[in-house]
Formats: C-alpha cells, structure tokens, sequence
C-alpha cells in the first residue's frame, strides 16, 4: 500500500507543479488588446477574449498571443496604410512649400501680363488710334512669344528678338522714307543690314543683357518651382516593400499580439525600420540639397542683378534714346541701305508730296520719364511696379521656405521617429518595444541611404535593386539643377549654343553684339489687344515685357506718328 499510494502521489504532485503555468496562461486576458483593436474599427469578432497559441503567426513572435491570423493580415495592412501616411505627413511641409510658392509666384506674372496686355492695349489704342493698329502686330506677335517663352515653349529668345528688331526697322524705314515705294524682296534687305546699320545706337546691346537676364531668371526659377513640387509629391507617395511591410508590422502591431498594445517602440528600432523602408527616398537627398542651392542662387538673381524692376526703371530713357538715334541717323541708314539694296522706286504722286526732307527735320526730345505721355500710362507703370515689389518680398519668403526643405527625405526617419504617437521617445528606452518584448533596443542605428541597409536587422533590403521610381525623380532634379546653373549666368541652357554662336560668329543671319540686344528693348515693349483665354498664359516674361513696355511703346508710337506727318 505504501508503494501504491508513492504511485498515486508522484503523478499528481507533477499534475500539480504544472499547474500554476497553466493557470497563469489562462489569467491573461485580451480585454486591453481588444479594445485597442476595436478602437482601429476593426470587429471585435476576430479577436479571442484570452490568449492562445501562436503557432499561426507569420509575423510577430510565435508564442501566446492574443492575435488570430485574421488579425494579424488586418493589422499588417494597417501598418502600411500608417506607415504610408505618415511618409505624406512628414512630408507635407516640403511640398506645401512649392505648391503654395508656386502659385503666389506664379499669379503675380499673371497679374503684370494681364495688366500690361489690358491697360497699355487700351490706351494706345485709345491714344494713338490706326497709326498703332496698323502696326501693332509687330507687337503682338513679340509678346505672344514672351508669353510663350515664358510657360516653356520651344522659343529661341534671342532670335526671336532679332526678328521682332528687323520688322520693326522695316516699319519704321518706311515711315522715314515715305517719297518711296517699297517691295517684299527690298524690306527683306533692309532686314538683312540691320547688323551693319546699327541704327539705335548701343543701347540695344545694353539692354539684351538685362532684358534676356531676367526673362531666363524668371521662367527658370517658376519651372523649378514647379519640379520641386512634383518631385516632393511623387516620394512622398511611397509604395513599400513586401520586407517593408514585415518589418512595420512587427514594429507597430507585434506590441498587440502579444497583449501590449500601449507599449510602443523604442526610437533605434524605429530608426532603423524607417531607414530600410526610406533607403532609396535617402538617395534623393543628395540631388534635391544641390537643387535647393541653385533655387537659392536664382533666387538671390530676382532680387539682384537680374530682377525686372532694375531693368524696367531706365528702359524709358534707353528706348528713347534709341528713337532719337535712328531718326539722327536717318539719312545715314537710308543712304546705306540705298547703295547695298538699290535705289527704290518712287511712289505714287500722293505719298511723295510728303518730302524727305520734311521728315528728317523731324526731331524728338529725349522722353523725361518723371513727363509720362498719359495718366494711364503713369498709373499702369506704378502699379506695376507695386506688383514687382510685392513678388520681391514673396521671393525672400520663398527663400526662407526652401532652406528649410534640405535634406528633408534623409531626415525623414528621424522626423517620423520623433513623433510621439510613433515612438516612445529617446528617454525612455527600457520600457519600450524591441521587436520581441517590452526592454531596450540594442542593434546599432544604420547609416542613410540604400547601399548601407546592406546589414539592417529589421527590414529585407536588396541593396542591388534600386528604385526605378525615385531614380527619375534624381534625373529630374539633375537636369533642373543644371538649368537653374546656366540661369544663374544669364545662360538659355535650351538655346546655350544657339545664342553663343549667334552672338560671337555673327554668321549666316546671326547678329553682331551691338545689334542683337536691340531687340530685347522691345521685348519688354508689346502690348497686344486682351484675350480672355490668355489669362492661362504665364505672365512671368510678359511681366517683364509689360513693364519695359509702357514707356517704351509709348516712344516708339510717338516716333511713328510724327515721322508719319
């Protein structure tokens, strides 16, 4: 008996010495996981009420858990959908930034366009009537291509100008020598001397220098603006990987599975997640500083040397003493262009009433620009010298904003992993989510970018595939960089060779230096009738066109007309 009743004890005292681990087992509840889960909206009829196994986990630790495997495939895709939503987050300063400045930027070269084209349309047509509408579309065809130029249409500024110059010396030859009839074929070889006549003196040369400076400033500066905005936009919509995801969820959800759902992660941990899933976003940040730098030096060009006003201010006085040069020169030019084209044929008995010599008594006082030909003249000028300057304070914000956004996607982990909704912060990293249970994080942080999450403990990265995606977005900002380069310089990267051949050979139709700037003078002098479906066009050159236009037209009319009595 004695043996027996051994027998009988020894099973149960093992019965008994197992059961305080079961018991335990059974005395942890889900309550707590369960309203966290039901708190997500997700129902309350996936979860258990006690733990249970963990064999079924593919993810987090397969130990008791209060996670089924339902739970476990919602909560991983609400880890990416988190993780997606806090990249867009974190990033909604950066783009913000160019979308806002875009605009602001963008709607004051619409106002100075819409205020150029309207108001010295109206006046000029109010005030000097057919002798302007006959010929005003020399200038409308000048300002349409500013307008196109400016929202980046496959324009040559500079031969542009040279055709707008040649026209409007044709014009006004005419006008000058009205005793005589003129053919197609004998204008088209006035046009040809117009290198070799000089005709307004050097203030053409002059003023292709400030003129094309600006233009080239302004419309590359709006074009970066508008990169940097699509660019941010595109990365901050991230797609993560199938290791990405394996890895967020473990970071975030694991904590519920095993009944912590208010235990978040320790910040290293979170730093190294952030880093695999971000490598390649990392690599942008490289490309988007050098293209922040070469914002800020345009930008620094609007505000100097380049910006529209220093140019607008003198062009009153420039153009007329271009007027007054030709009309000067006047017999000169004719008699040049009489010995290399022929002598032209008289015209009719009416048009030679008006005798040369009449014409070329004719003198023009230089334009005092404190004396403005009309009111509306004064008061368009003014006000858009008031939009200008109110565009030079909205580029010293842009500047303040797009220092702030460098290196913004290789701080991006951190910035995530401050957030405190995200974390549990760098004080306390003992009692936080390692990955495996609540107690510090001890692998060490990895570097940026993709080649160094060669190592990374917590996310898969295949450091040999880059992302196709975000390597566009880095050629995209590599060409903008190169573009705001050359504008920095006062170079047309589109149109670089054309404009150094032009300028420096003087061959075929190209022009000499004195010659060509002259053109850039009227660039910013057309004002063409009002379009309502014009409002679309971008008003940044015309800005500059409308500005230099008011006092300038107005000579050029008044030259016209007189030479027309």
């Amino acid at each position: 008996m004695p043996c027996w009743i051994g027998a009988v004890i020894l099973p149960l005292s093992g019965l008994l010495l197992s059961l305080p681990a079961r018991a335990d087992v059974k005395a942890r509840s889900c309550g707590e996981v369960r309203q966290a889960y039901g708190a997500k909206g997700f129902s309350l009829a996936d979860i258990p009420y006690q733990e249970i196994a963990g064999e079924h986990l593919r993810i987090c630790p397969q130990e008791y858990t209060c996670c089924t495997t339902e739970m476990e495939d919602k909560l991983s895709q609400q880890s990416k959908l988190e993780f997606e939503n806090l990249v867009e987050e974190t990033s909604h300063f950066v783009r913000t930034t160019f979308v806002s400045r875009h605009k602001k930027f963008d709607e004051f070269f619409r106002e100075l366009l819409e205020n150029a084209e309207k108001s010295l349309n109206d006046m000029f047509v109010r005030t000097y009537g057919m002798l302007y509408m006959q010929n005003s579309e020399v200038f409308q065809d000048l300002f349409t291509e500013l307008k196109r130029y400016y929202t980046g249409g496959n324009v040559n500024l500079e031969e542009m100008l040279n055709d707008f110059w040649a026209r409007l010396l044709e014009r006004m030859f005419q006008l000058i020598n009205p005793q005589y009839h003129f053919s197609e074929d004998y204008l088209e070889c006035v046009s040809k001397y117009t290198d070799q006549l000089k005709p307004f003196g050097d203030v053409p040369r002059k003023l292709k220098i400030q003129v094309t400076r600006a233009f080239i400033a302004a419309r590359t500066f709006v074009q970066g603006l508008t990169v940097g905005r699509e660019v941010a936009n595109r990365v901050s919509k991230v797609s993560p990987t199938p290791g990405c995801i394996r890895a967020l969820m473990k970071m975030l959800y694991c904590p519920y599975c095993r009944g912590l759902p208010t235990v978040r992660p320790c910040n290293n941990y979170c730093l190294n997640v952030m880093k695999g899933c971000l490598a390649n976003q990392a690599d942008l940040d490289t490309e988007w500083n050098l293209f922040i730098d070469a914002m800020l030096l345009v930008a620094e060009r609007l505000e100097g040397p380049f910006n529209i006003e220093s140019v607008m201010d003198p062009i009153d006085v420039k153009i007329s003493e271009a007027i007054m040069n030709m009309q000067e020169n006047s017999m000169q030019v004719s008699a040049k262009v009489f010995q290399g084209c022929g002598q032209p044929k008289p015209a009719p008995a009416l048009r030679s009433a008006r005798s040369a010599p009449e014409n070329f008594n004719t003198r023009f006082r230089p334009y005092n620009p404190e004396e403005r030909p009309t009111t509306a003249a004064g008061t368009s000028l003014d006000r858009l010298r008031i939009v200008w300057r109110t565009m030079q304070h909205s580029v010293t914000d842009i500047k303040e904003k797009l220092k702030l956004s460098k290196k913004v996607w290789s701080t991006l982990p951190y910035t995530i992993c401050k957030d405190e909704s995200v974390t549990a912060g760098t004080s306390n990293d003992e009692e936080c989510w390692n990955g495996h249970s609540k107690a510090r994080y001890l692998p060490e942080i990895m570097n940026d970018g993709l080649t160094n999450q060669i190592n990374n403990p917590e996310v898969d990265v295949d450091i040999t595939r880059p992302d196709t995606f975000i390597r566009q977005q880095i050629m995209a900002l590599r060409v903008m960089t190169n573009k705001l380069k050359n504008a920095y310089n006062g170079n047309d990267v589109n149109f670089q060779d054309t404009s150094d051949e032009s300028s420096g050979s003087g061959s075929g139709s190209g022009c000499m230096d004195d010659v060509c700037p002259t053109e850039f003078e009227f660039v910013t002098t057309e004002a063409p009738a009002v379009d309502p479906d014009r409002r679309e066009v971008d008003s940044s050159a015309a800005q500059l066109g409308h500005s230099l236009l008011s006092g300038s037209l107005v000579c050029i009319v008044l030259a016209l007309q007189r030479l027309c009595r």
